[in-house]
């Protein structure tokens, strides 16, 4: 018998059971599940990660929705536990879902949501501070200053790299991967290139835009390119020496993690690569090999990287902690208030759209109308990954 498992309760008369397995910011989606006759509960276990059996003690004999996180292993096991009770609805309060077996909750016929649309601009402003971060030293300079080692202005203490005029990559042009290329060229005037398998033209239009701005302001206008490969976008840093100063190569990844992309960044990649390149990592740990890393660190100094995600998360391989060219901070791309409070907002109509019979909303980007505070949301479920494999309906809103 499973151990029980401390929770916090709201609407406990309520006809729905949903449980949420971690507290997360804001009211408003407490507040959505409240007022549409929802029993919530959720964890107060003083655990960072729970285990398939905290989880299967919170899901209980009846339960109609689960809010879950992505460091949760939502499997066969959670699935049918869950279908076993009754519920019909499970949700990552988050974009990824690589946690998540959806052939499983297939089988379970089990709706499993995310939340995507809302991360965006915060994931894109995270990168771009890593890579100002690792570009100007400014983690190593602040160590050494709560050390006590300042005793003076000194010509070549902490030289860094300057960003305008340079050339930024980007690995995976989609929302996030665009996003932040446009901070970096409109806020630093860098020129692009990047990568995807599918043409950024929208993107593509602003840096052209923007270039054409600055030549008419009598600037030297940024550029972009589209290149033919990942590959190209690591080894392009050789051949873009135009500039009167020496090129800082900043890539940042933001690819999908499948079996293309793992260990996209690897002894070989990281080989190609300028020996002051800046690297950015924002998307899935994996995407980097981190043994070769922290080795590629050792051998080269001026090689920069700024890491939100861990190929063993929540742990990092050993000596990269230790690596002063490296800045590391614990997957927190999407820590705005806003954000954060939009993504726990999303994942409980996800549940409680599920539950109430809704359709899915038709298109998953597009979720503004359900984080508009001063009226009520569509009646839909924000994102279903497995809406098709279930058959479920399309909103026409």
């Amino acid at each position: 018998m499973a151990k029980p498992v401390s929770i916090e309760v709201w609407n406990p008369n309520g006809k729905y059971r949903v449980v949420s397995t971690k507290s997360m910011p804001g009211t408003r989606w407490i507040n959505l599940l409240i007022e549409q006759d929802c029993r919530l509960e959720i964890c107060t276990e003083k655990k960072t990660i729970l285990s398939v059996e905290d989880i299967i003690a919170l899901i209980g004999d009846k339960c109609d929705g689960v809010i879950g996180q992505l460091t949760e292993d939502w499997g066969e096991t959670l699935f049918a536990a869950l279908s076993k009770a009754g519920g019909k609805a499970f949700s990552n309060m988050a974009v990824g879902y690589n946690n998540v077996d959806v052939n499983a909750a297939n089988k379970y016929g089990v709706a499993v949501g995310n939340t995507p649309g809302v991360l965006t601009e915060t994931t894109a402003e995270l990168a771009a501070s890593l890579s100002l971060a690792a570009a100007r030293r400014i983690v190593e300079a602040d160590g050494f200053m709560r050390a006590g080692l300042y005793d003076g202005w000194l010509p070549h203490l902490f030289v860094g790299n300057l960003l305008k005029g340079q050339t930024v990559g980007v690995i995976g042009a989609g929302r996030i991967g665009s996003a932040y290329a446009r901070m970096m060229v409109e806020g630093f005037k860098m020129n692009l290139i990047y990568f995807d398998l599918y043409q950024s033209t929208r993107l593509e239009k602003f840096v052209t835009a923007y270039g054409q701005f600055l030549k008419a302001n009598g600037e030297q206008p940024v550029t972009w390119k589209r290149a033919s490969s990942m590959s190209e976008v690591l080894q392009e840093a050789d051949v873009v020496n135009s500039f009167t100063y020496s090129i800082v190569f900043i890539i940042s990844l933001h690819p999908v993690l499948d079996k293309t992309t793992y260990h996209l960044i690897n002894k070989e990649s990281l080989a190609t690569m300028k020996k002051e390149a800046i690297l950015i990592n924002c998307s899935r740990g994996p995407v980097v090999d981190e043994v070769a890393l922290v080795e590629h660190l050792k051998q080269n100094p001026m090689f920069r990287v700024g890491l939100d995600v861990f190929e063993d998360e929540p742990y990092m391989k050993p000596g990269l902690g230790e690596m002063k060219n490296a800045i590391v901070v614990p997957h927190i791309a999407s820590a705005s208030k806003w954000t954060r409070e939009g993504m726990a907002t999303l994942a409980a109509l996800n549940v409680l759209g599920k539950i109430k019979g809704y359709p899915v909303w038709h298109d998953p980007n597009r979720v503004d109308p359900f984080l508009n505070e001063n009226a009520p949301p569509p009646a839909a479920s924000p994102s279903i990954v497995n809406a098709k494999a279930l058959g479920l309906p399309v909103s026409k809103l």
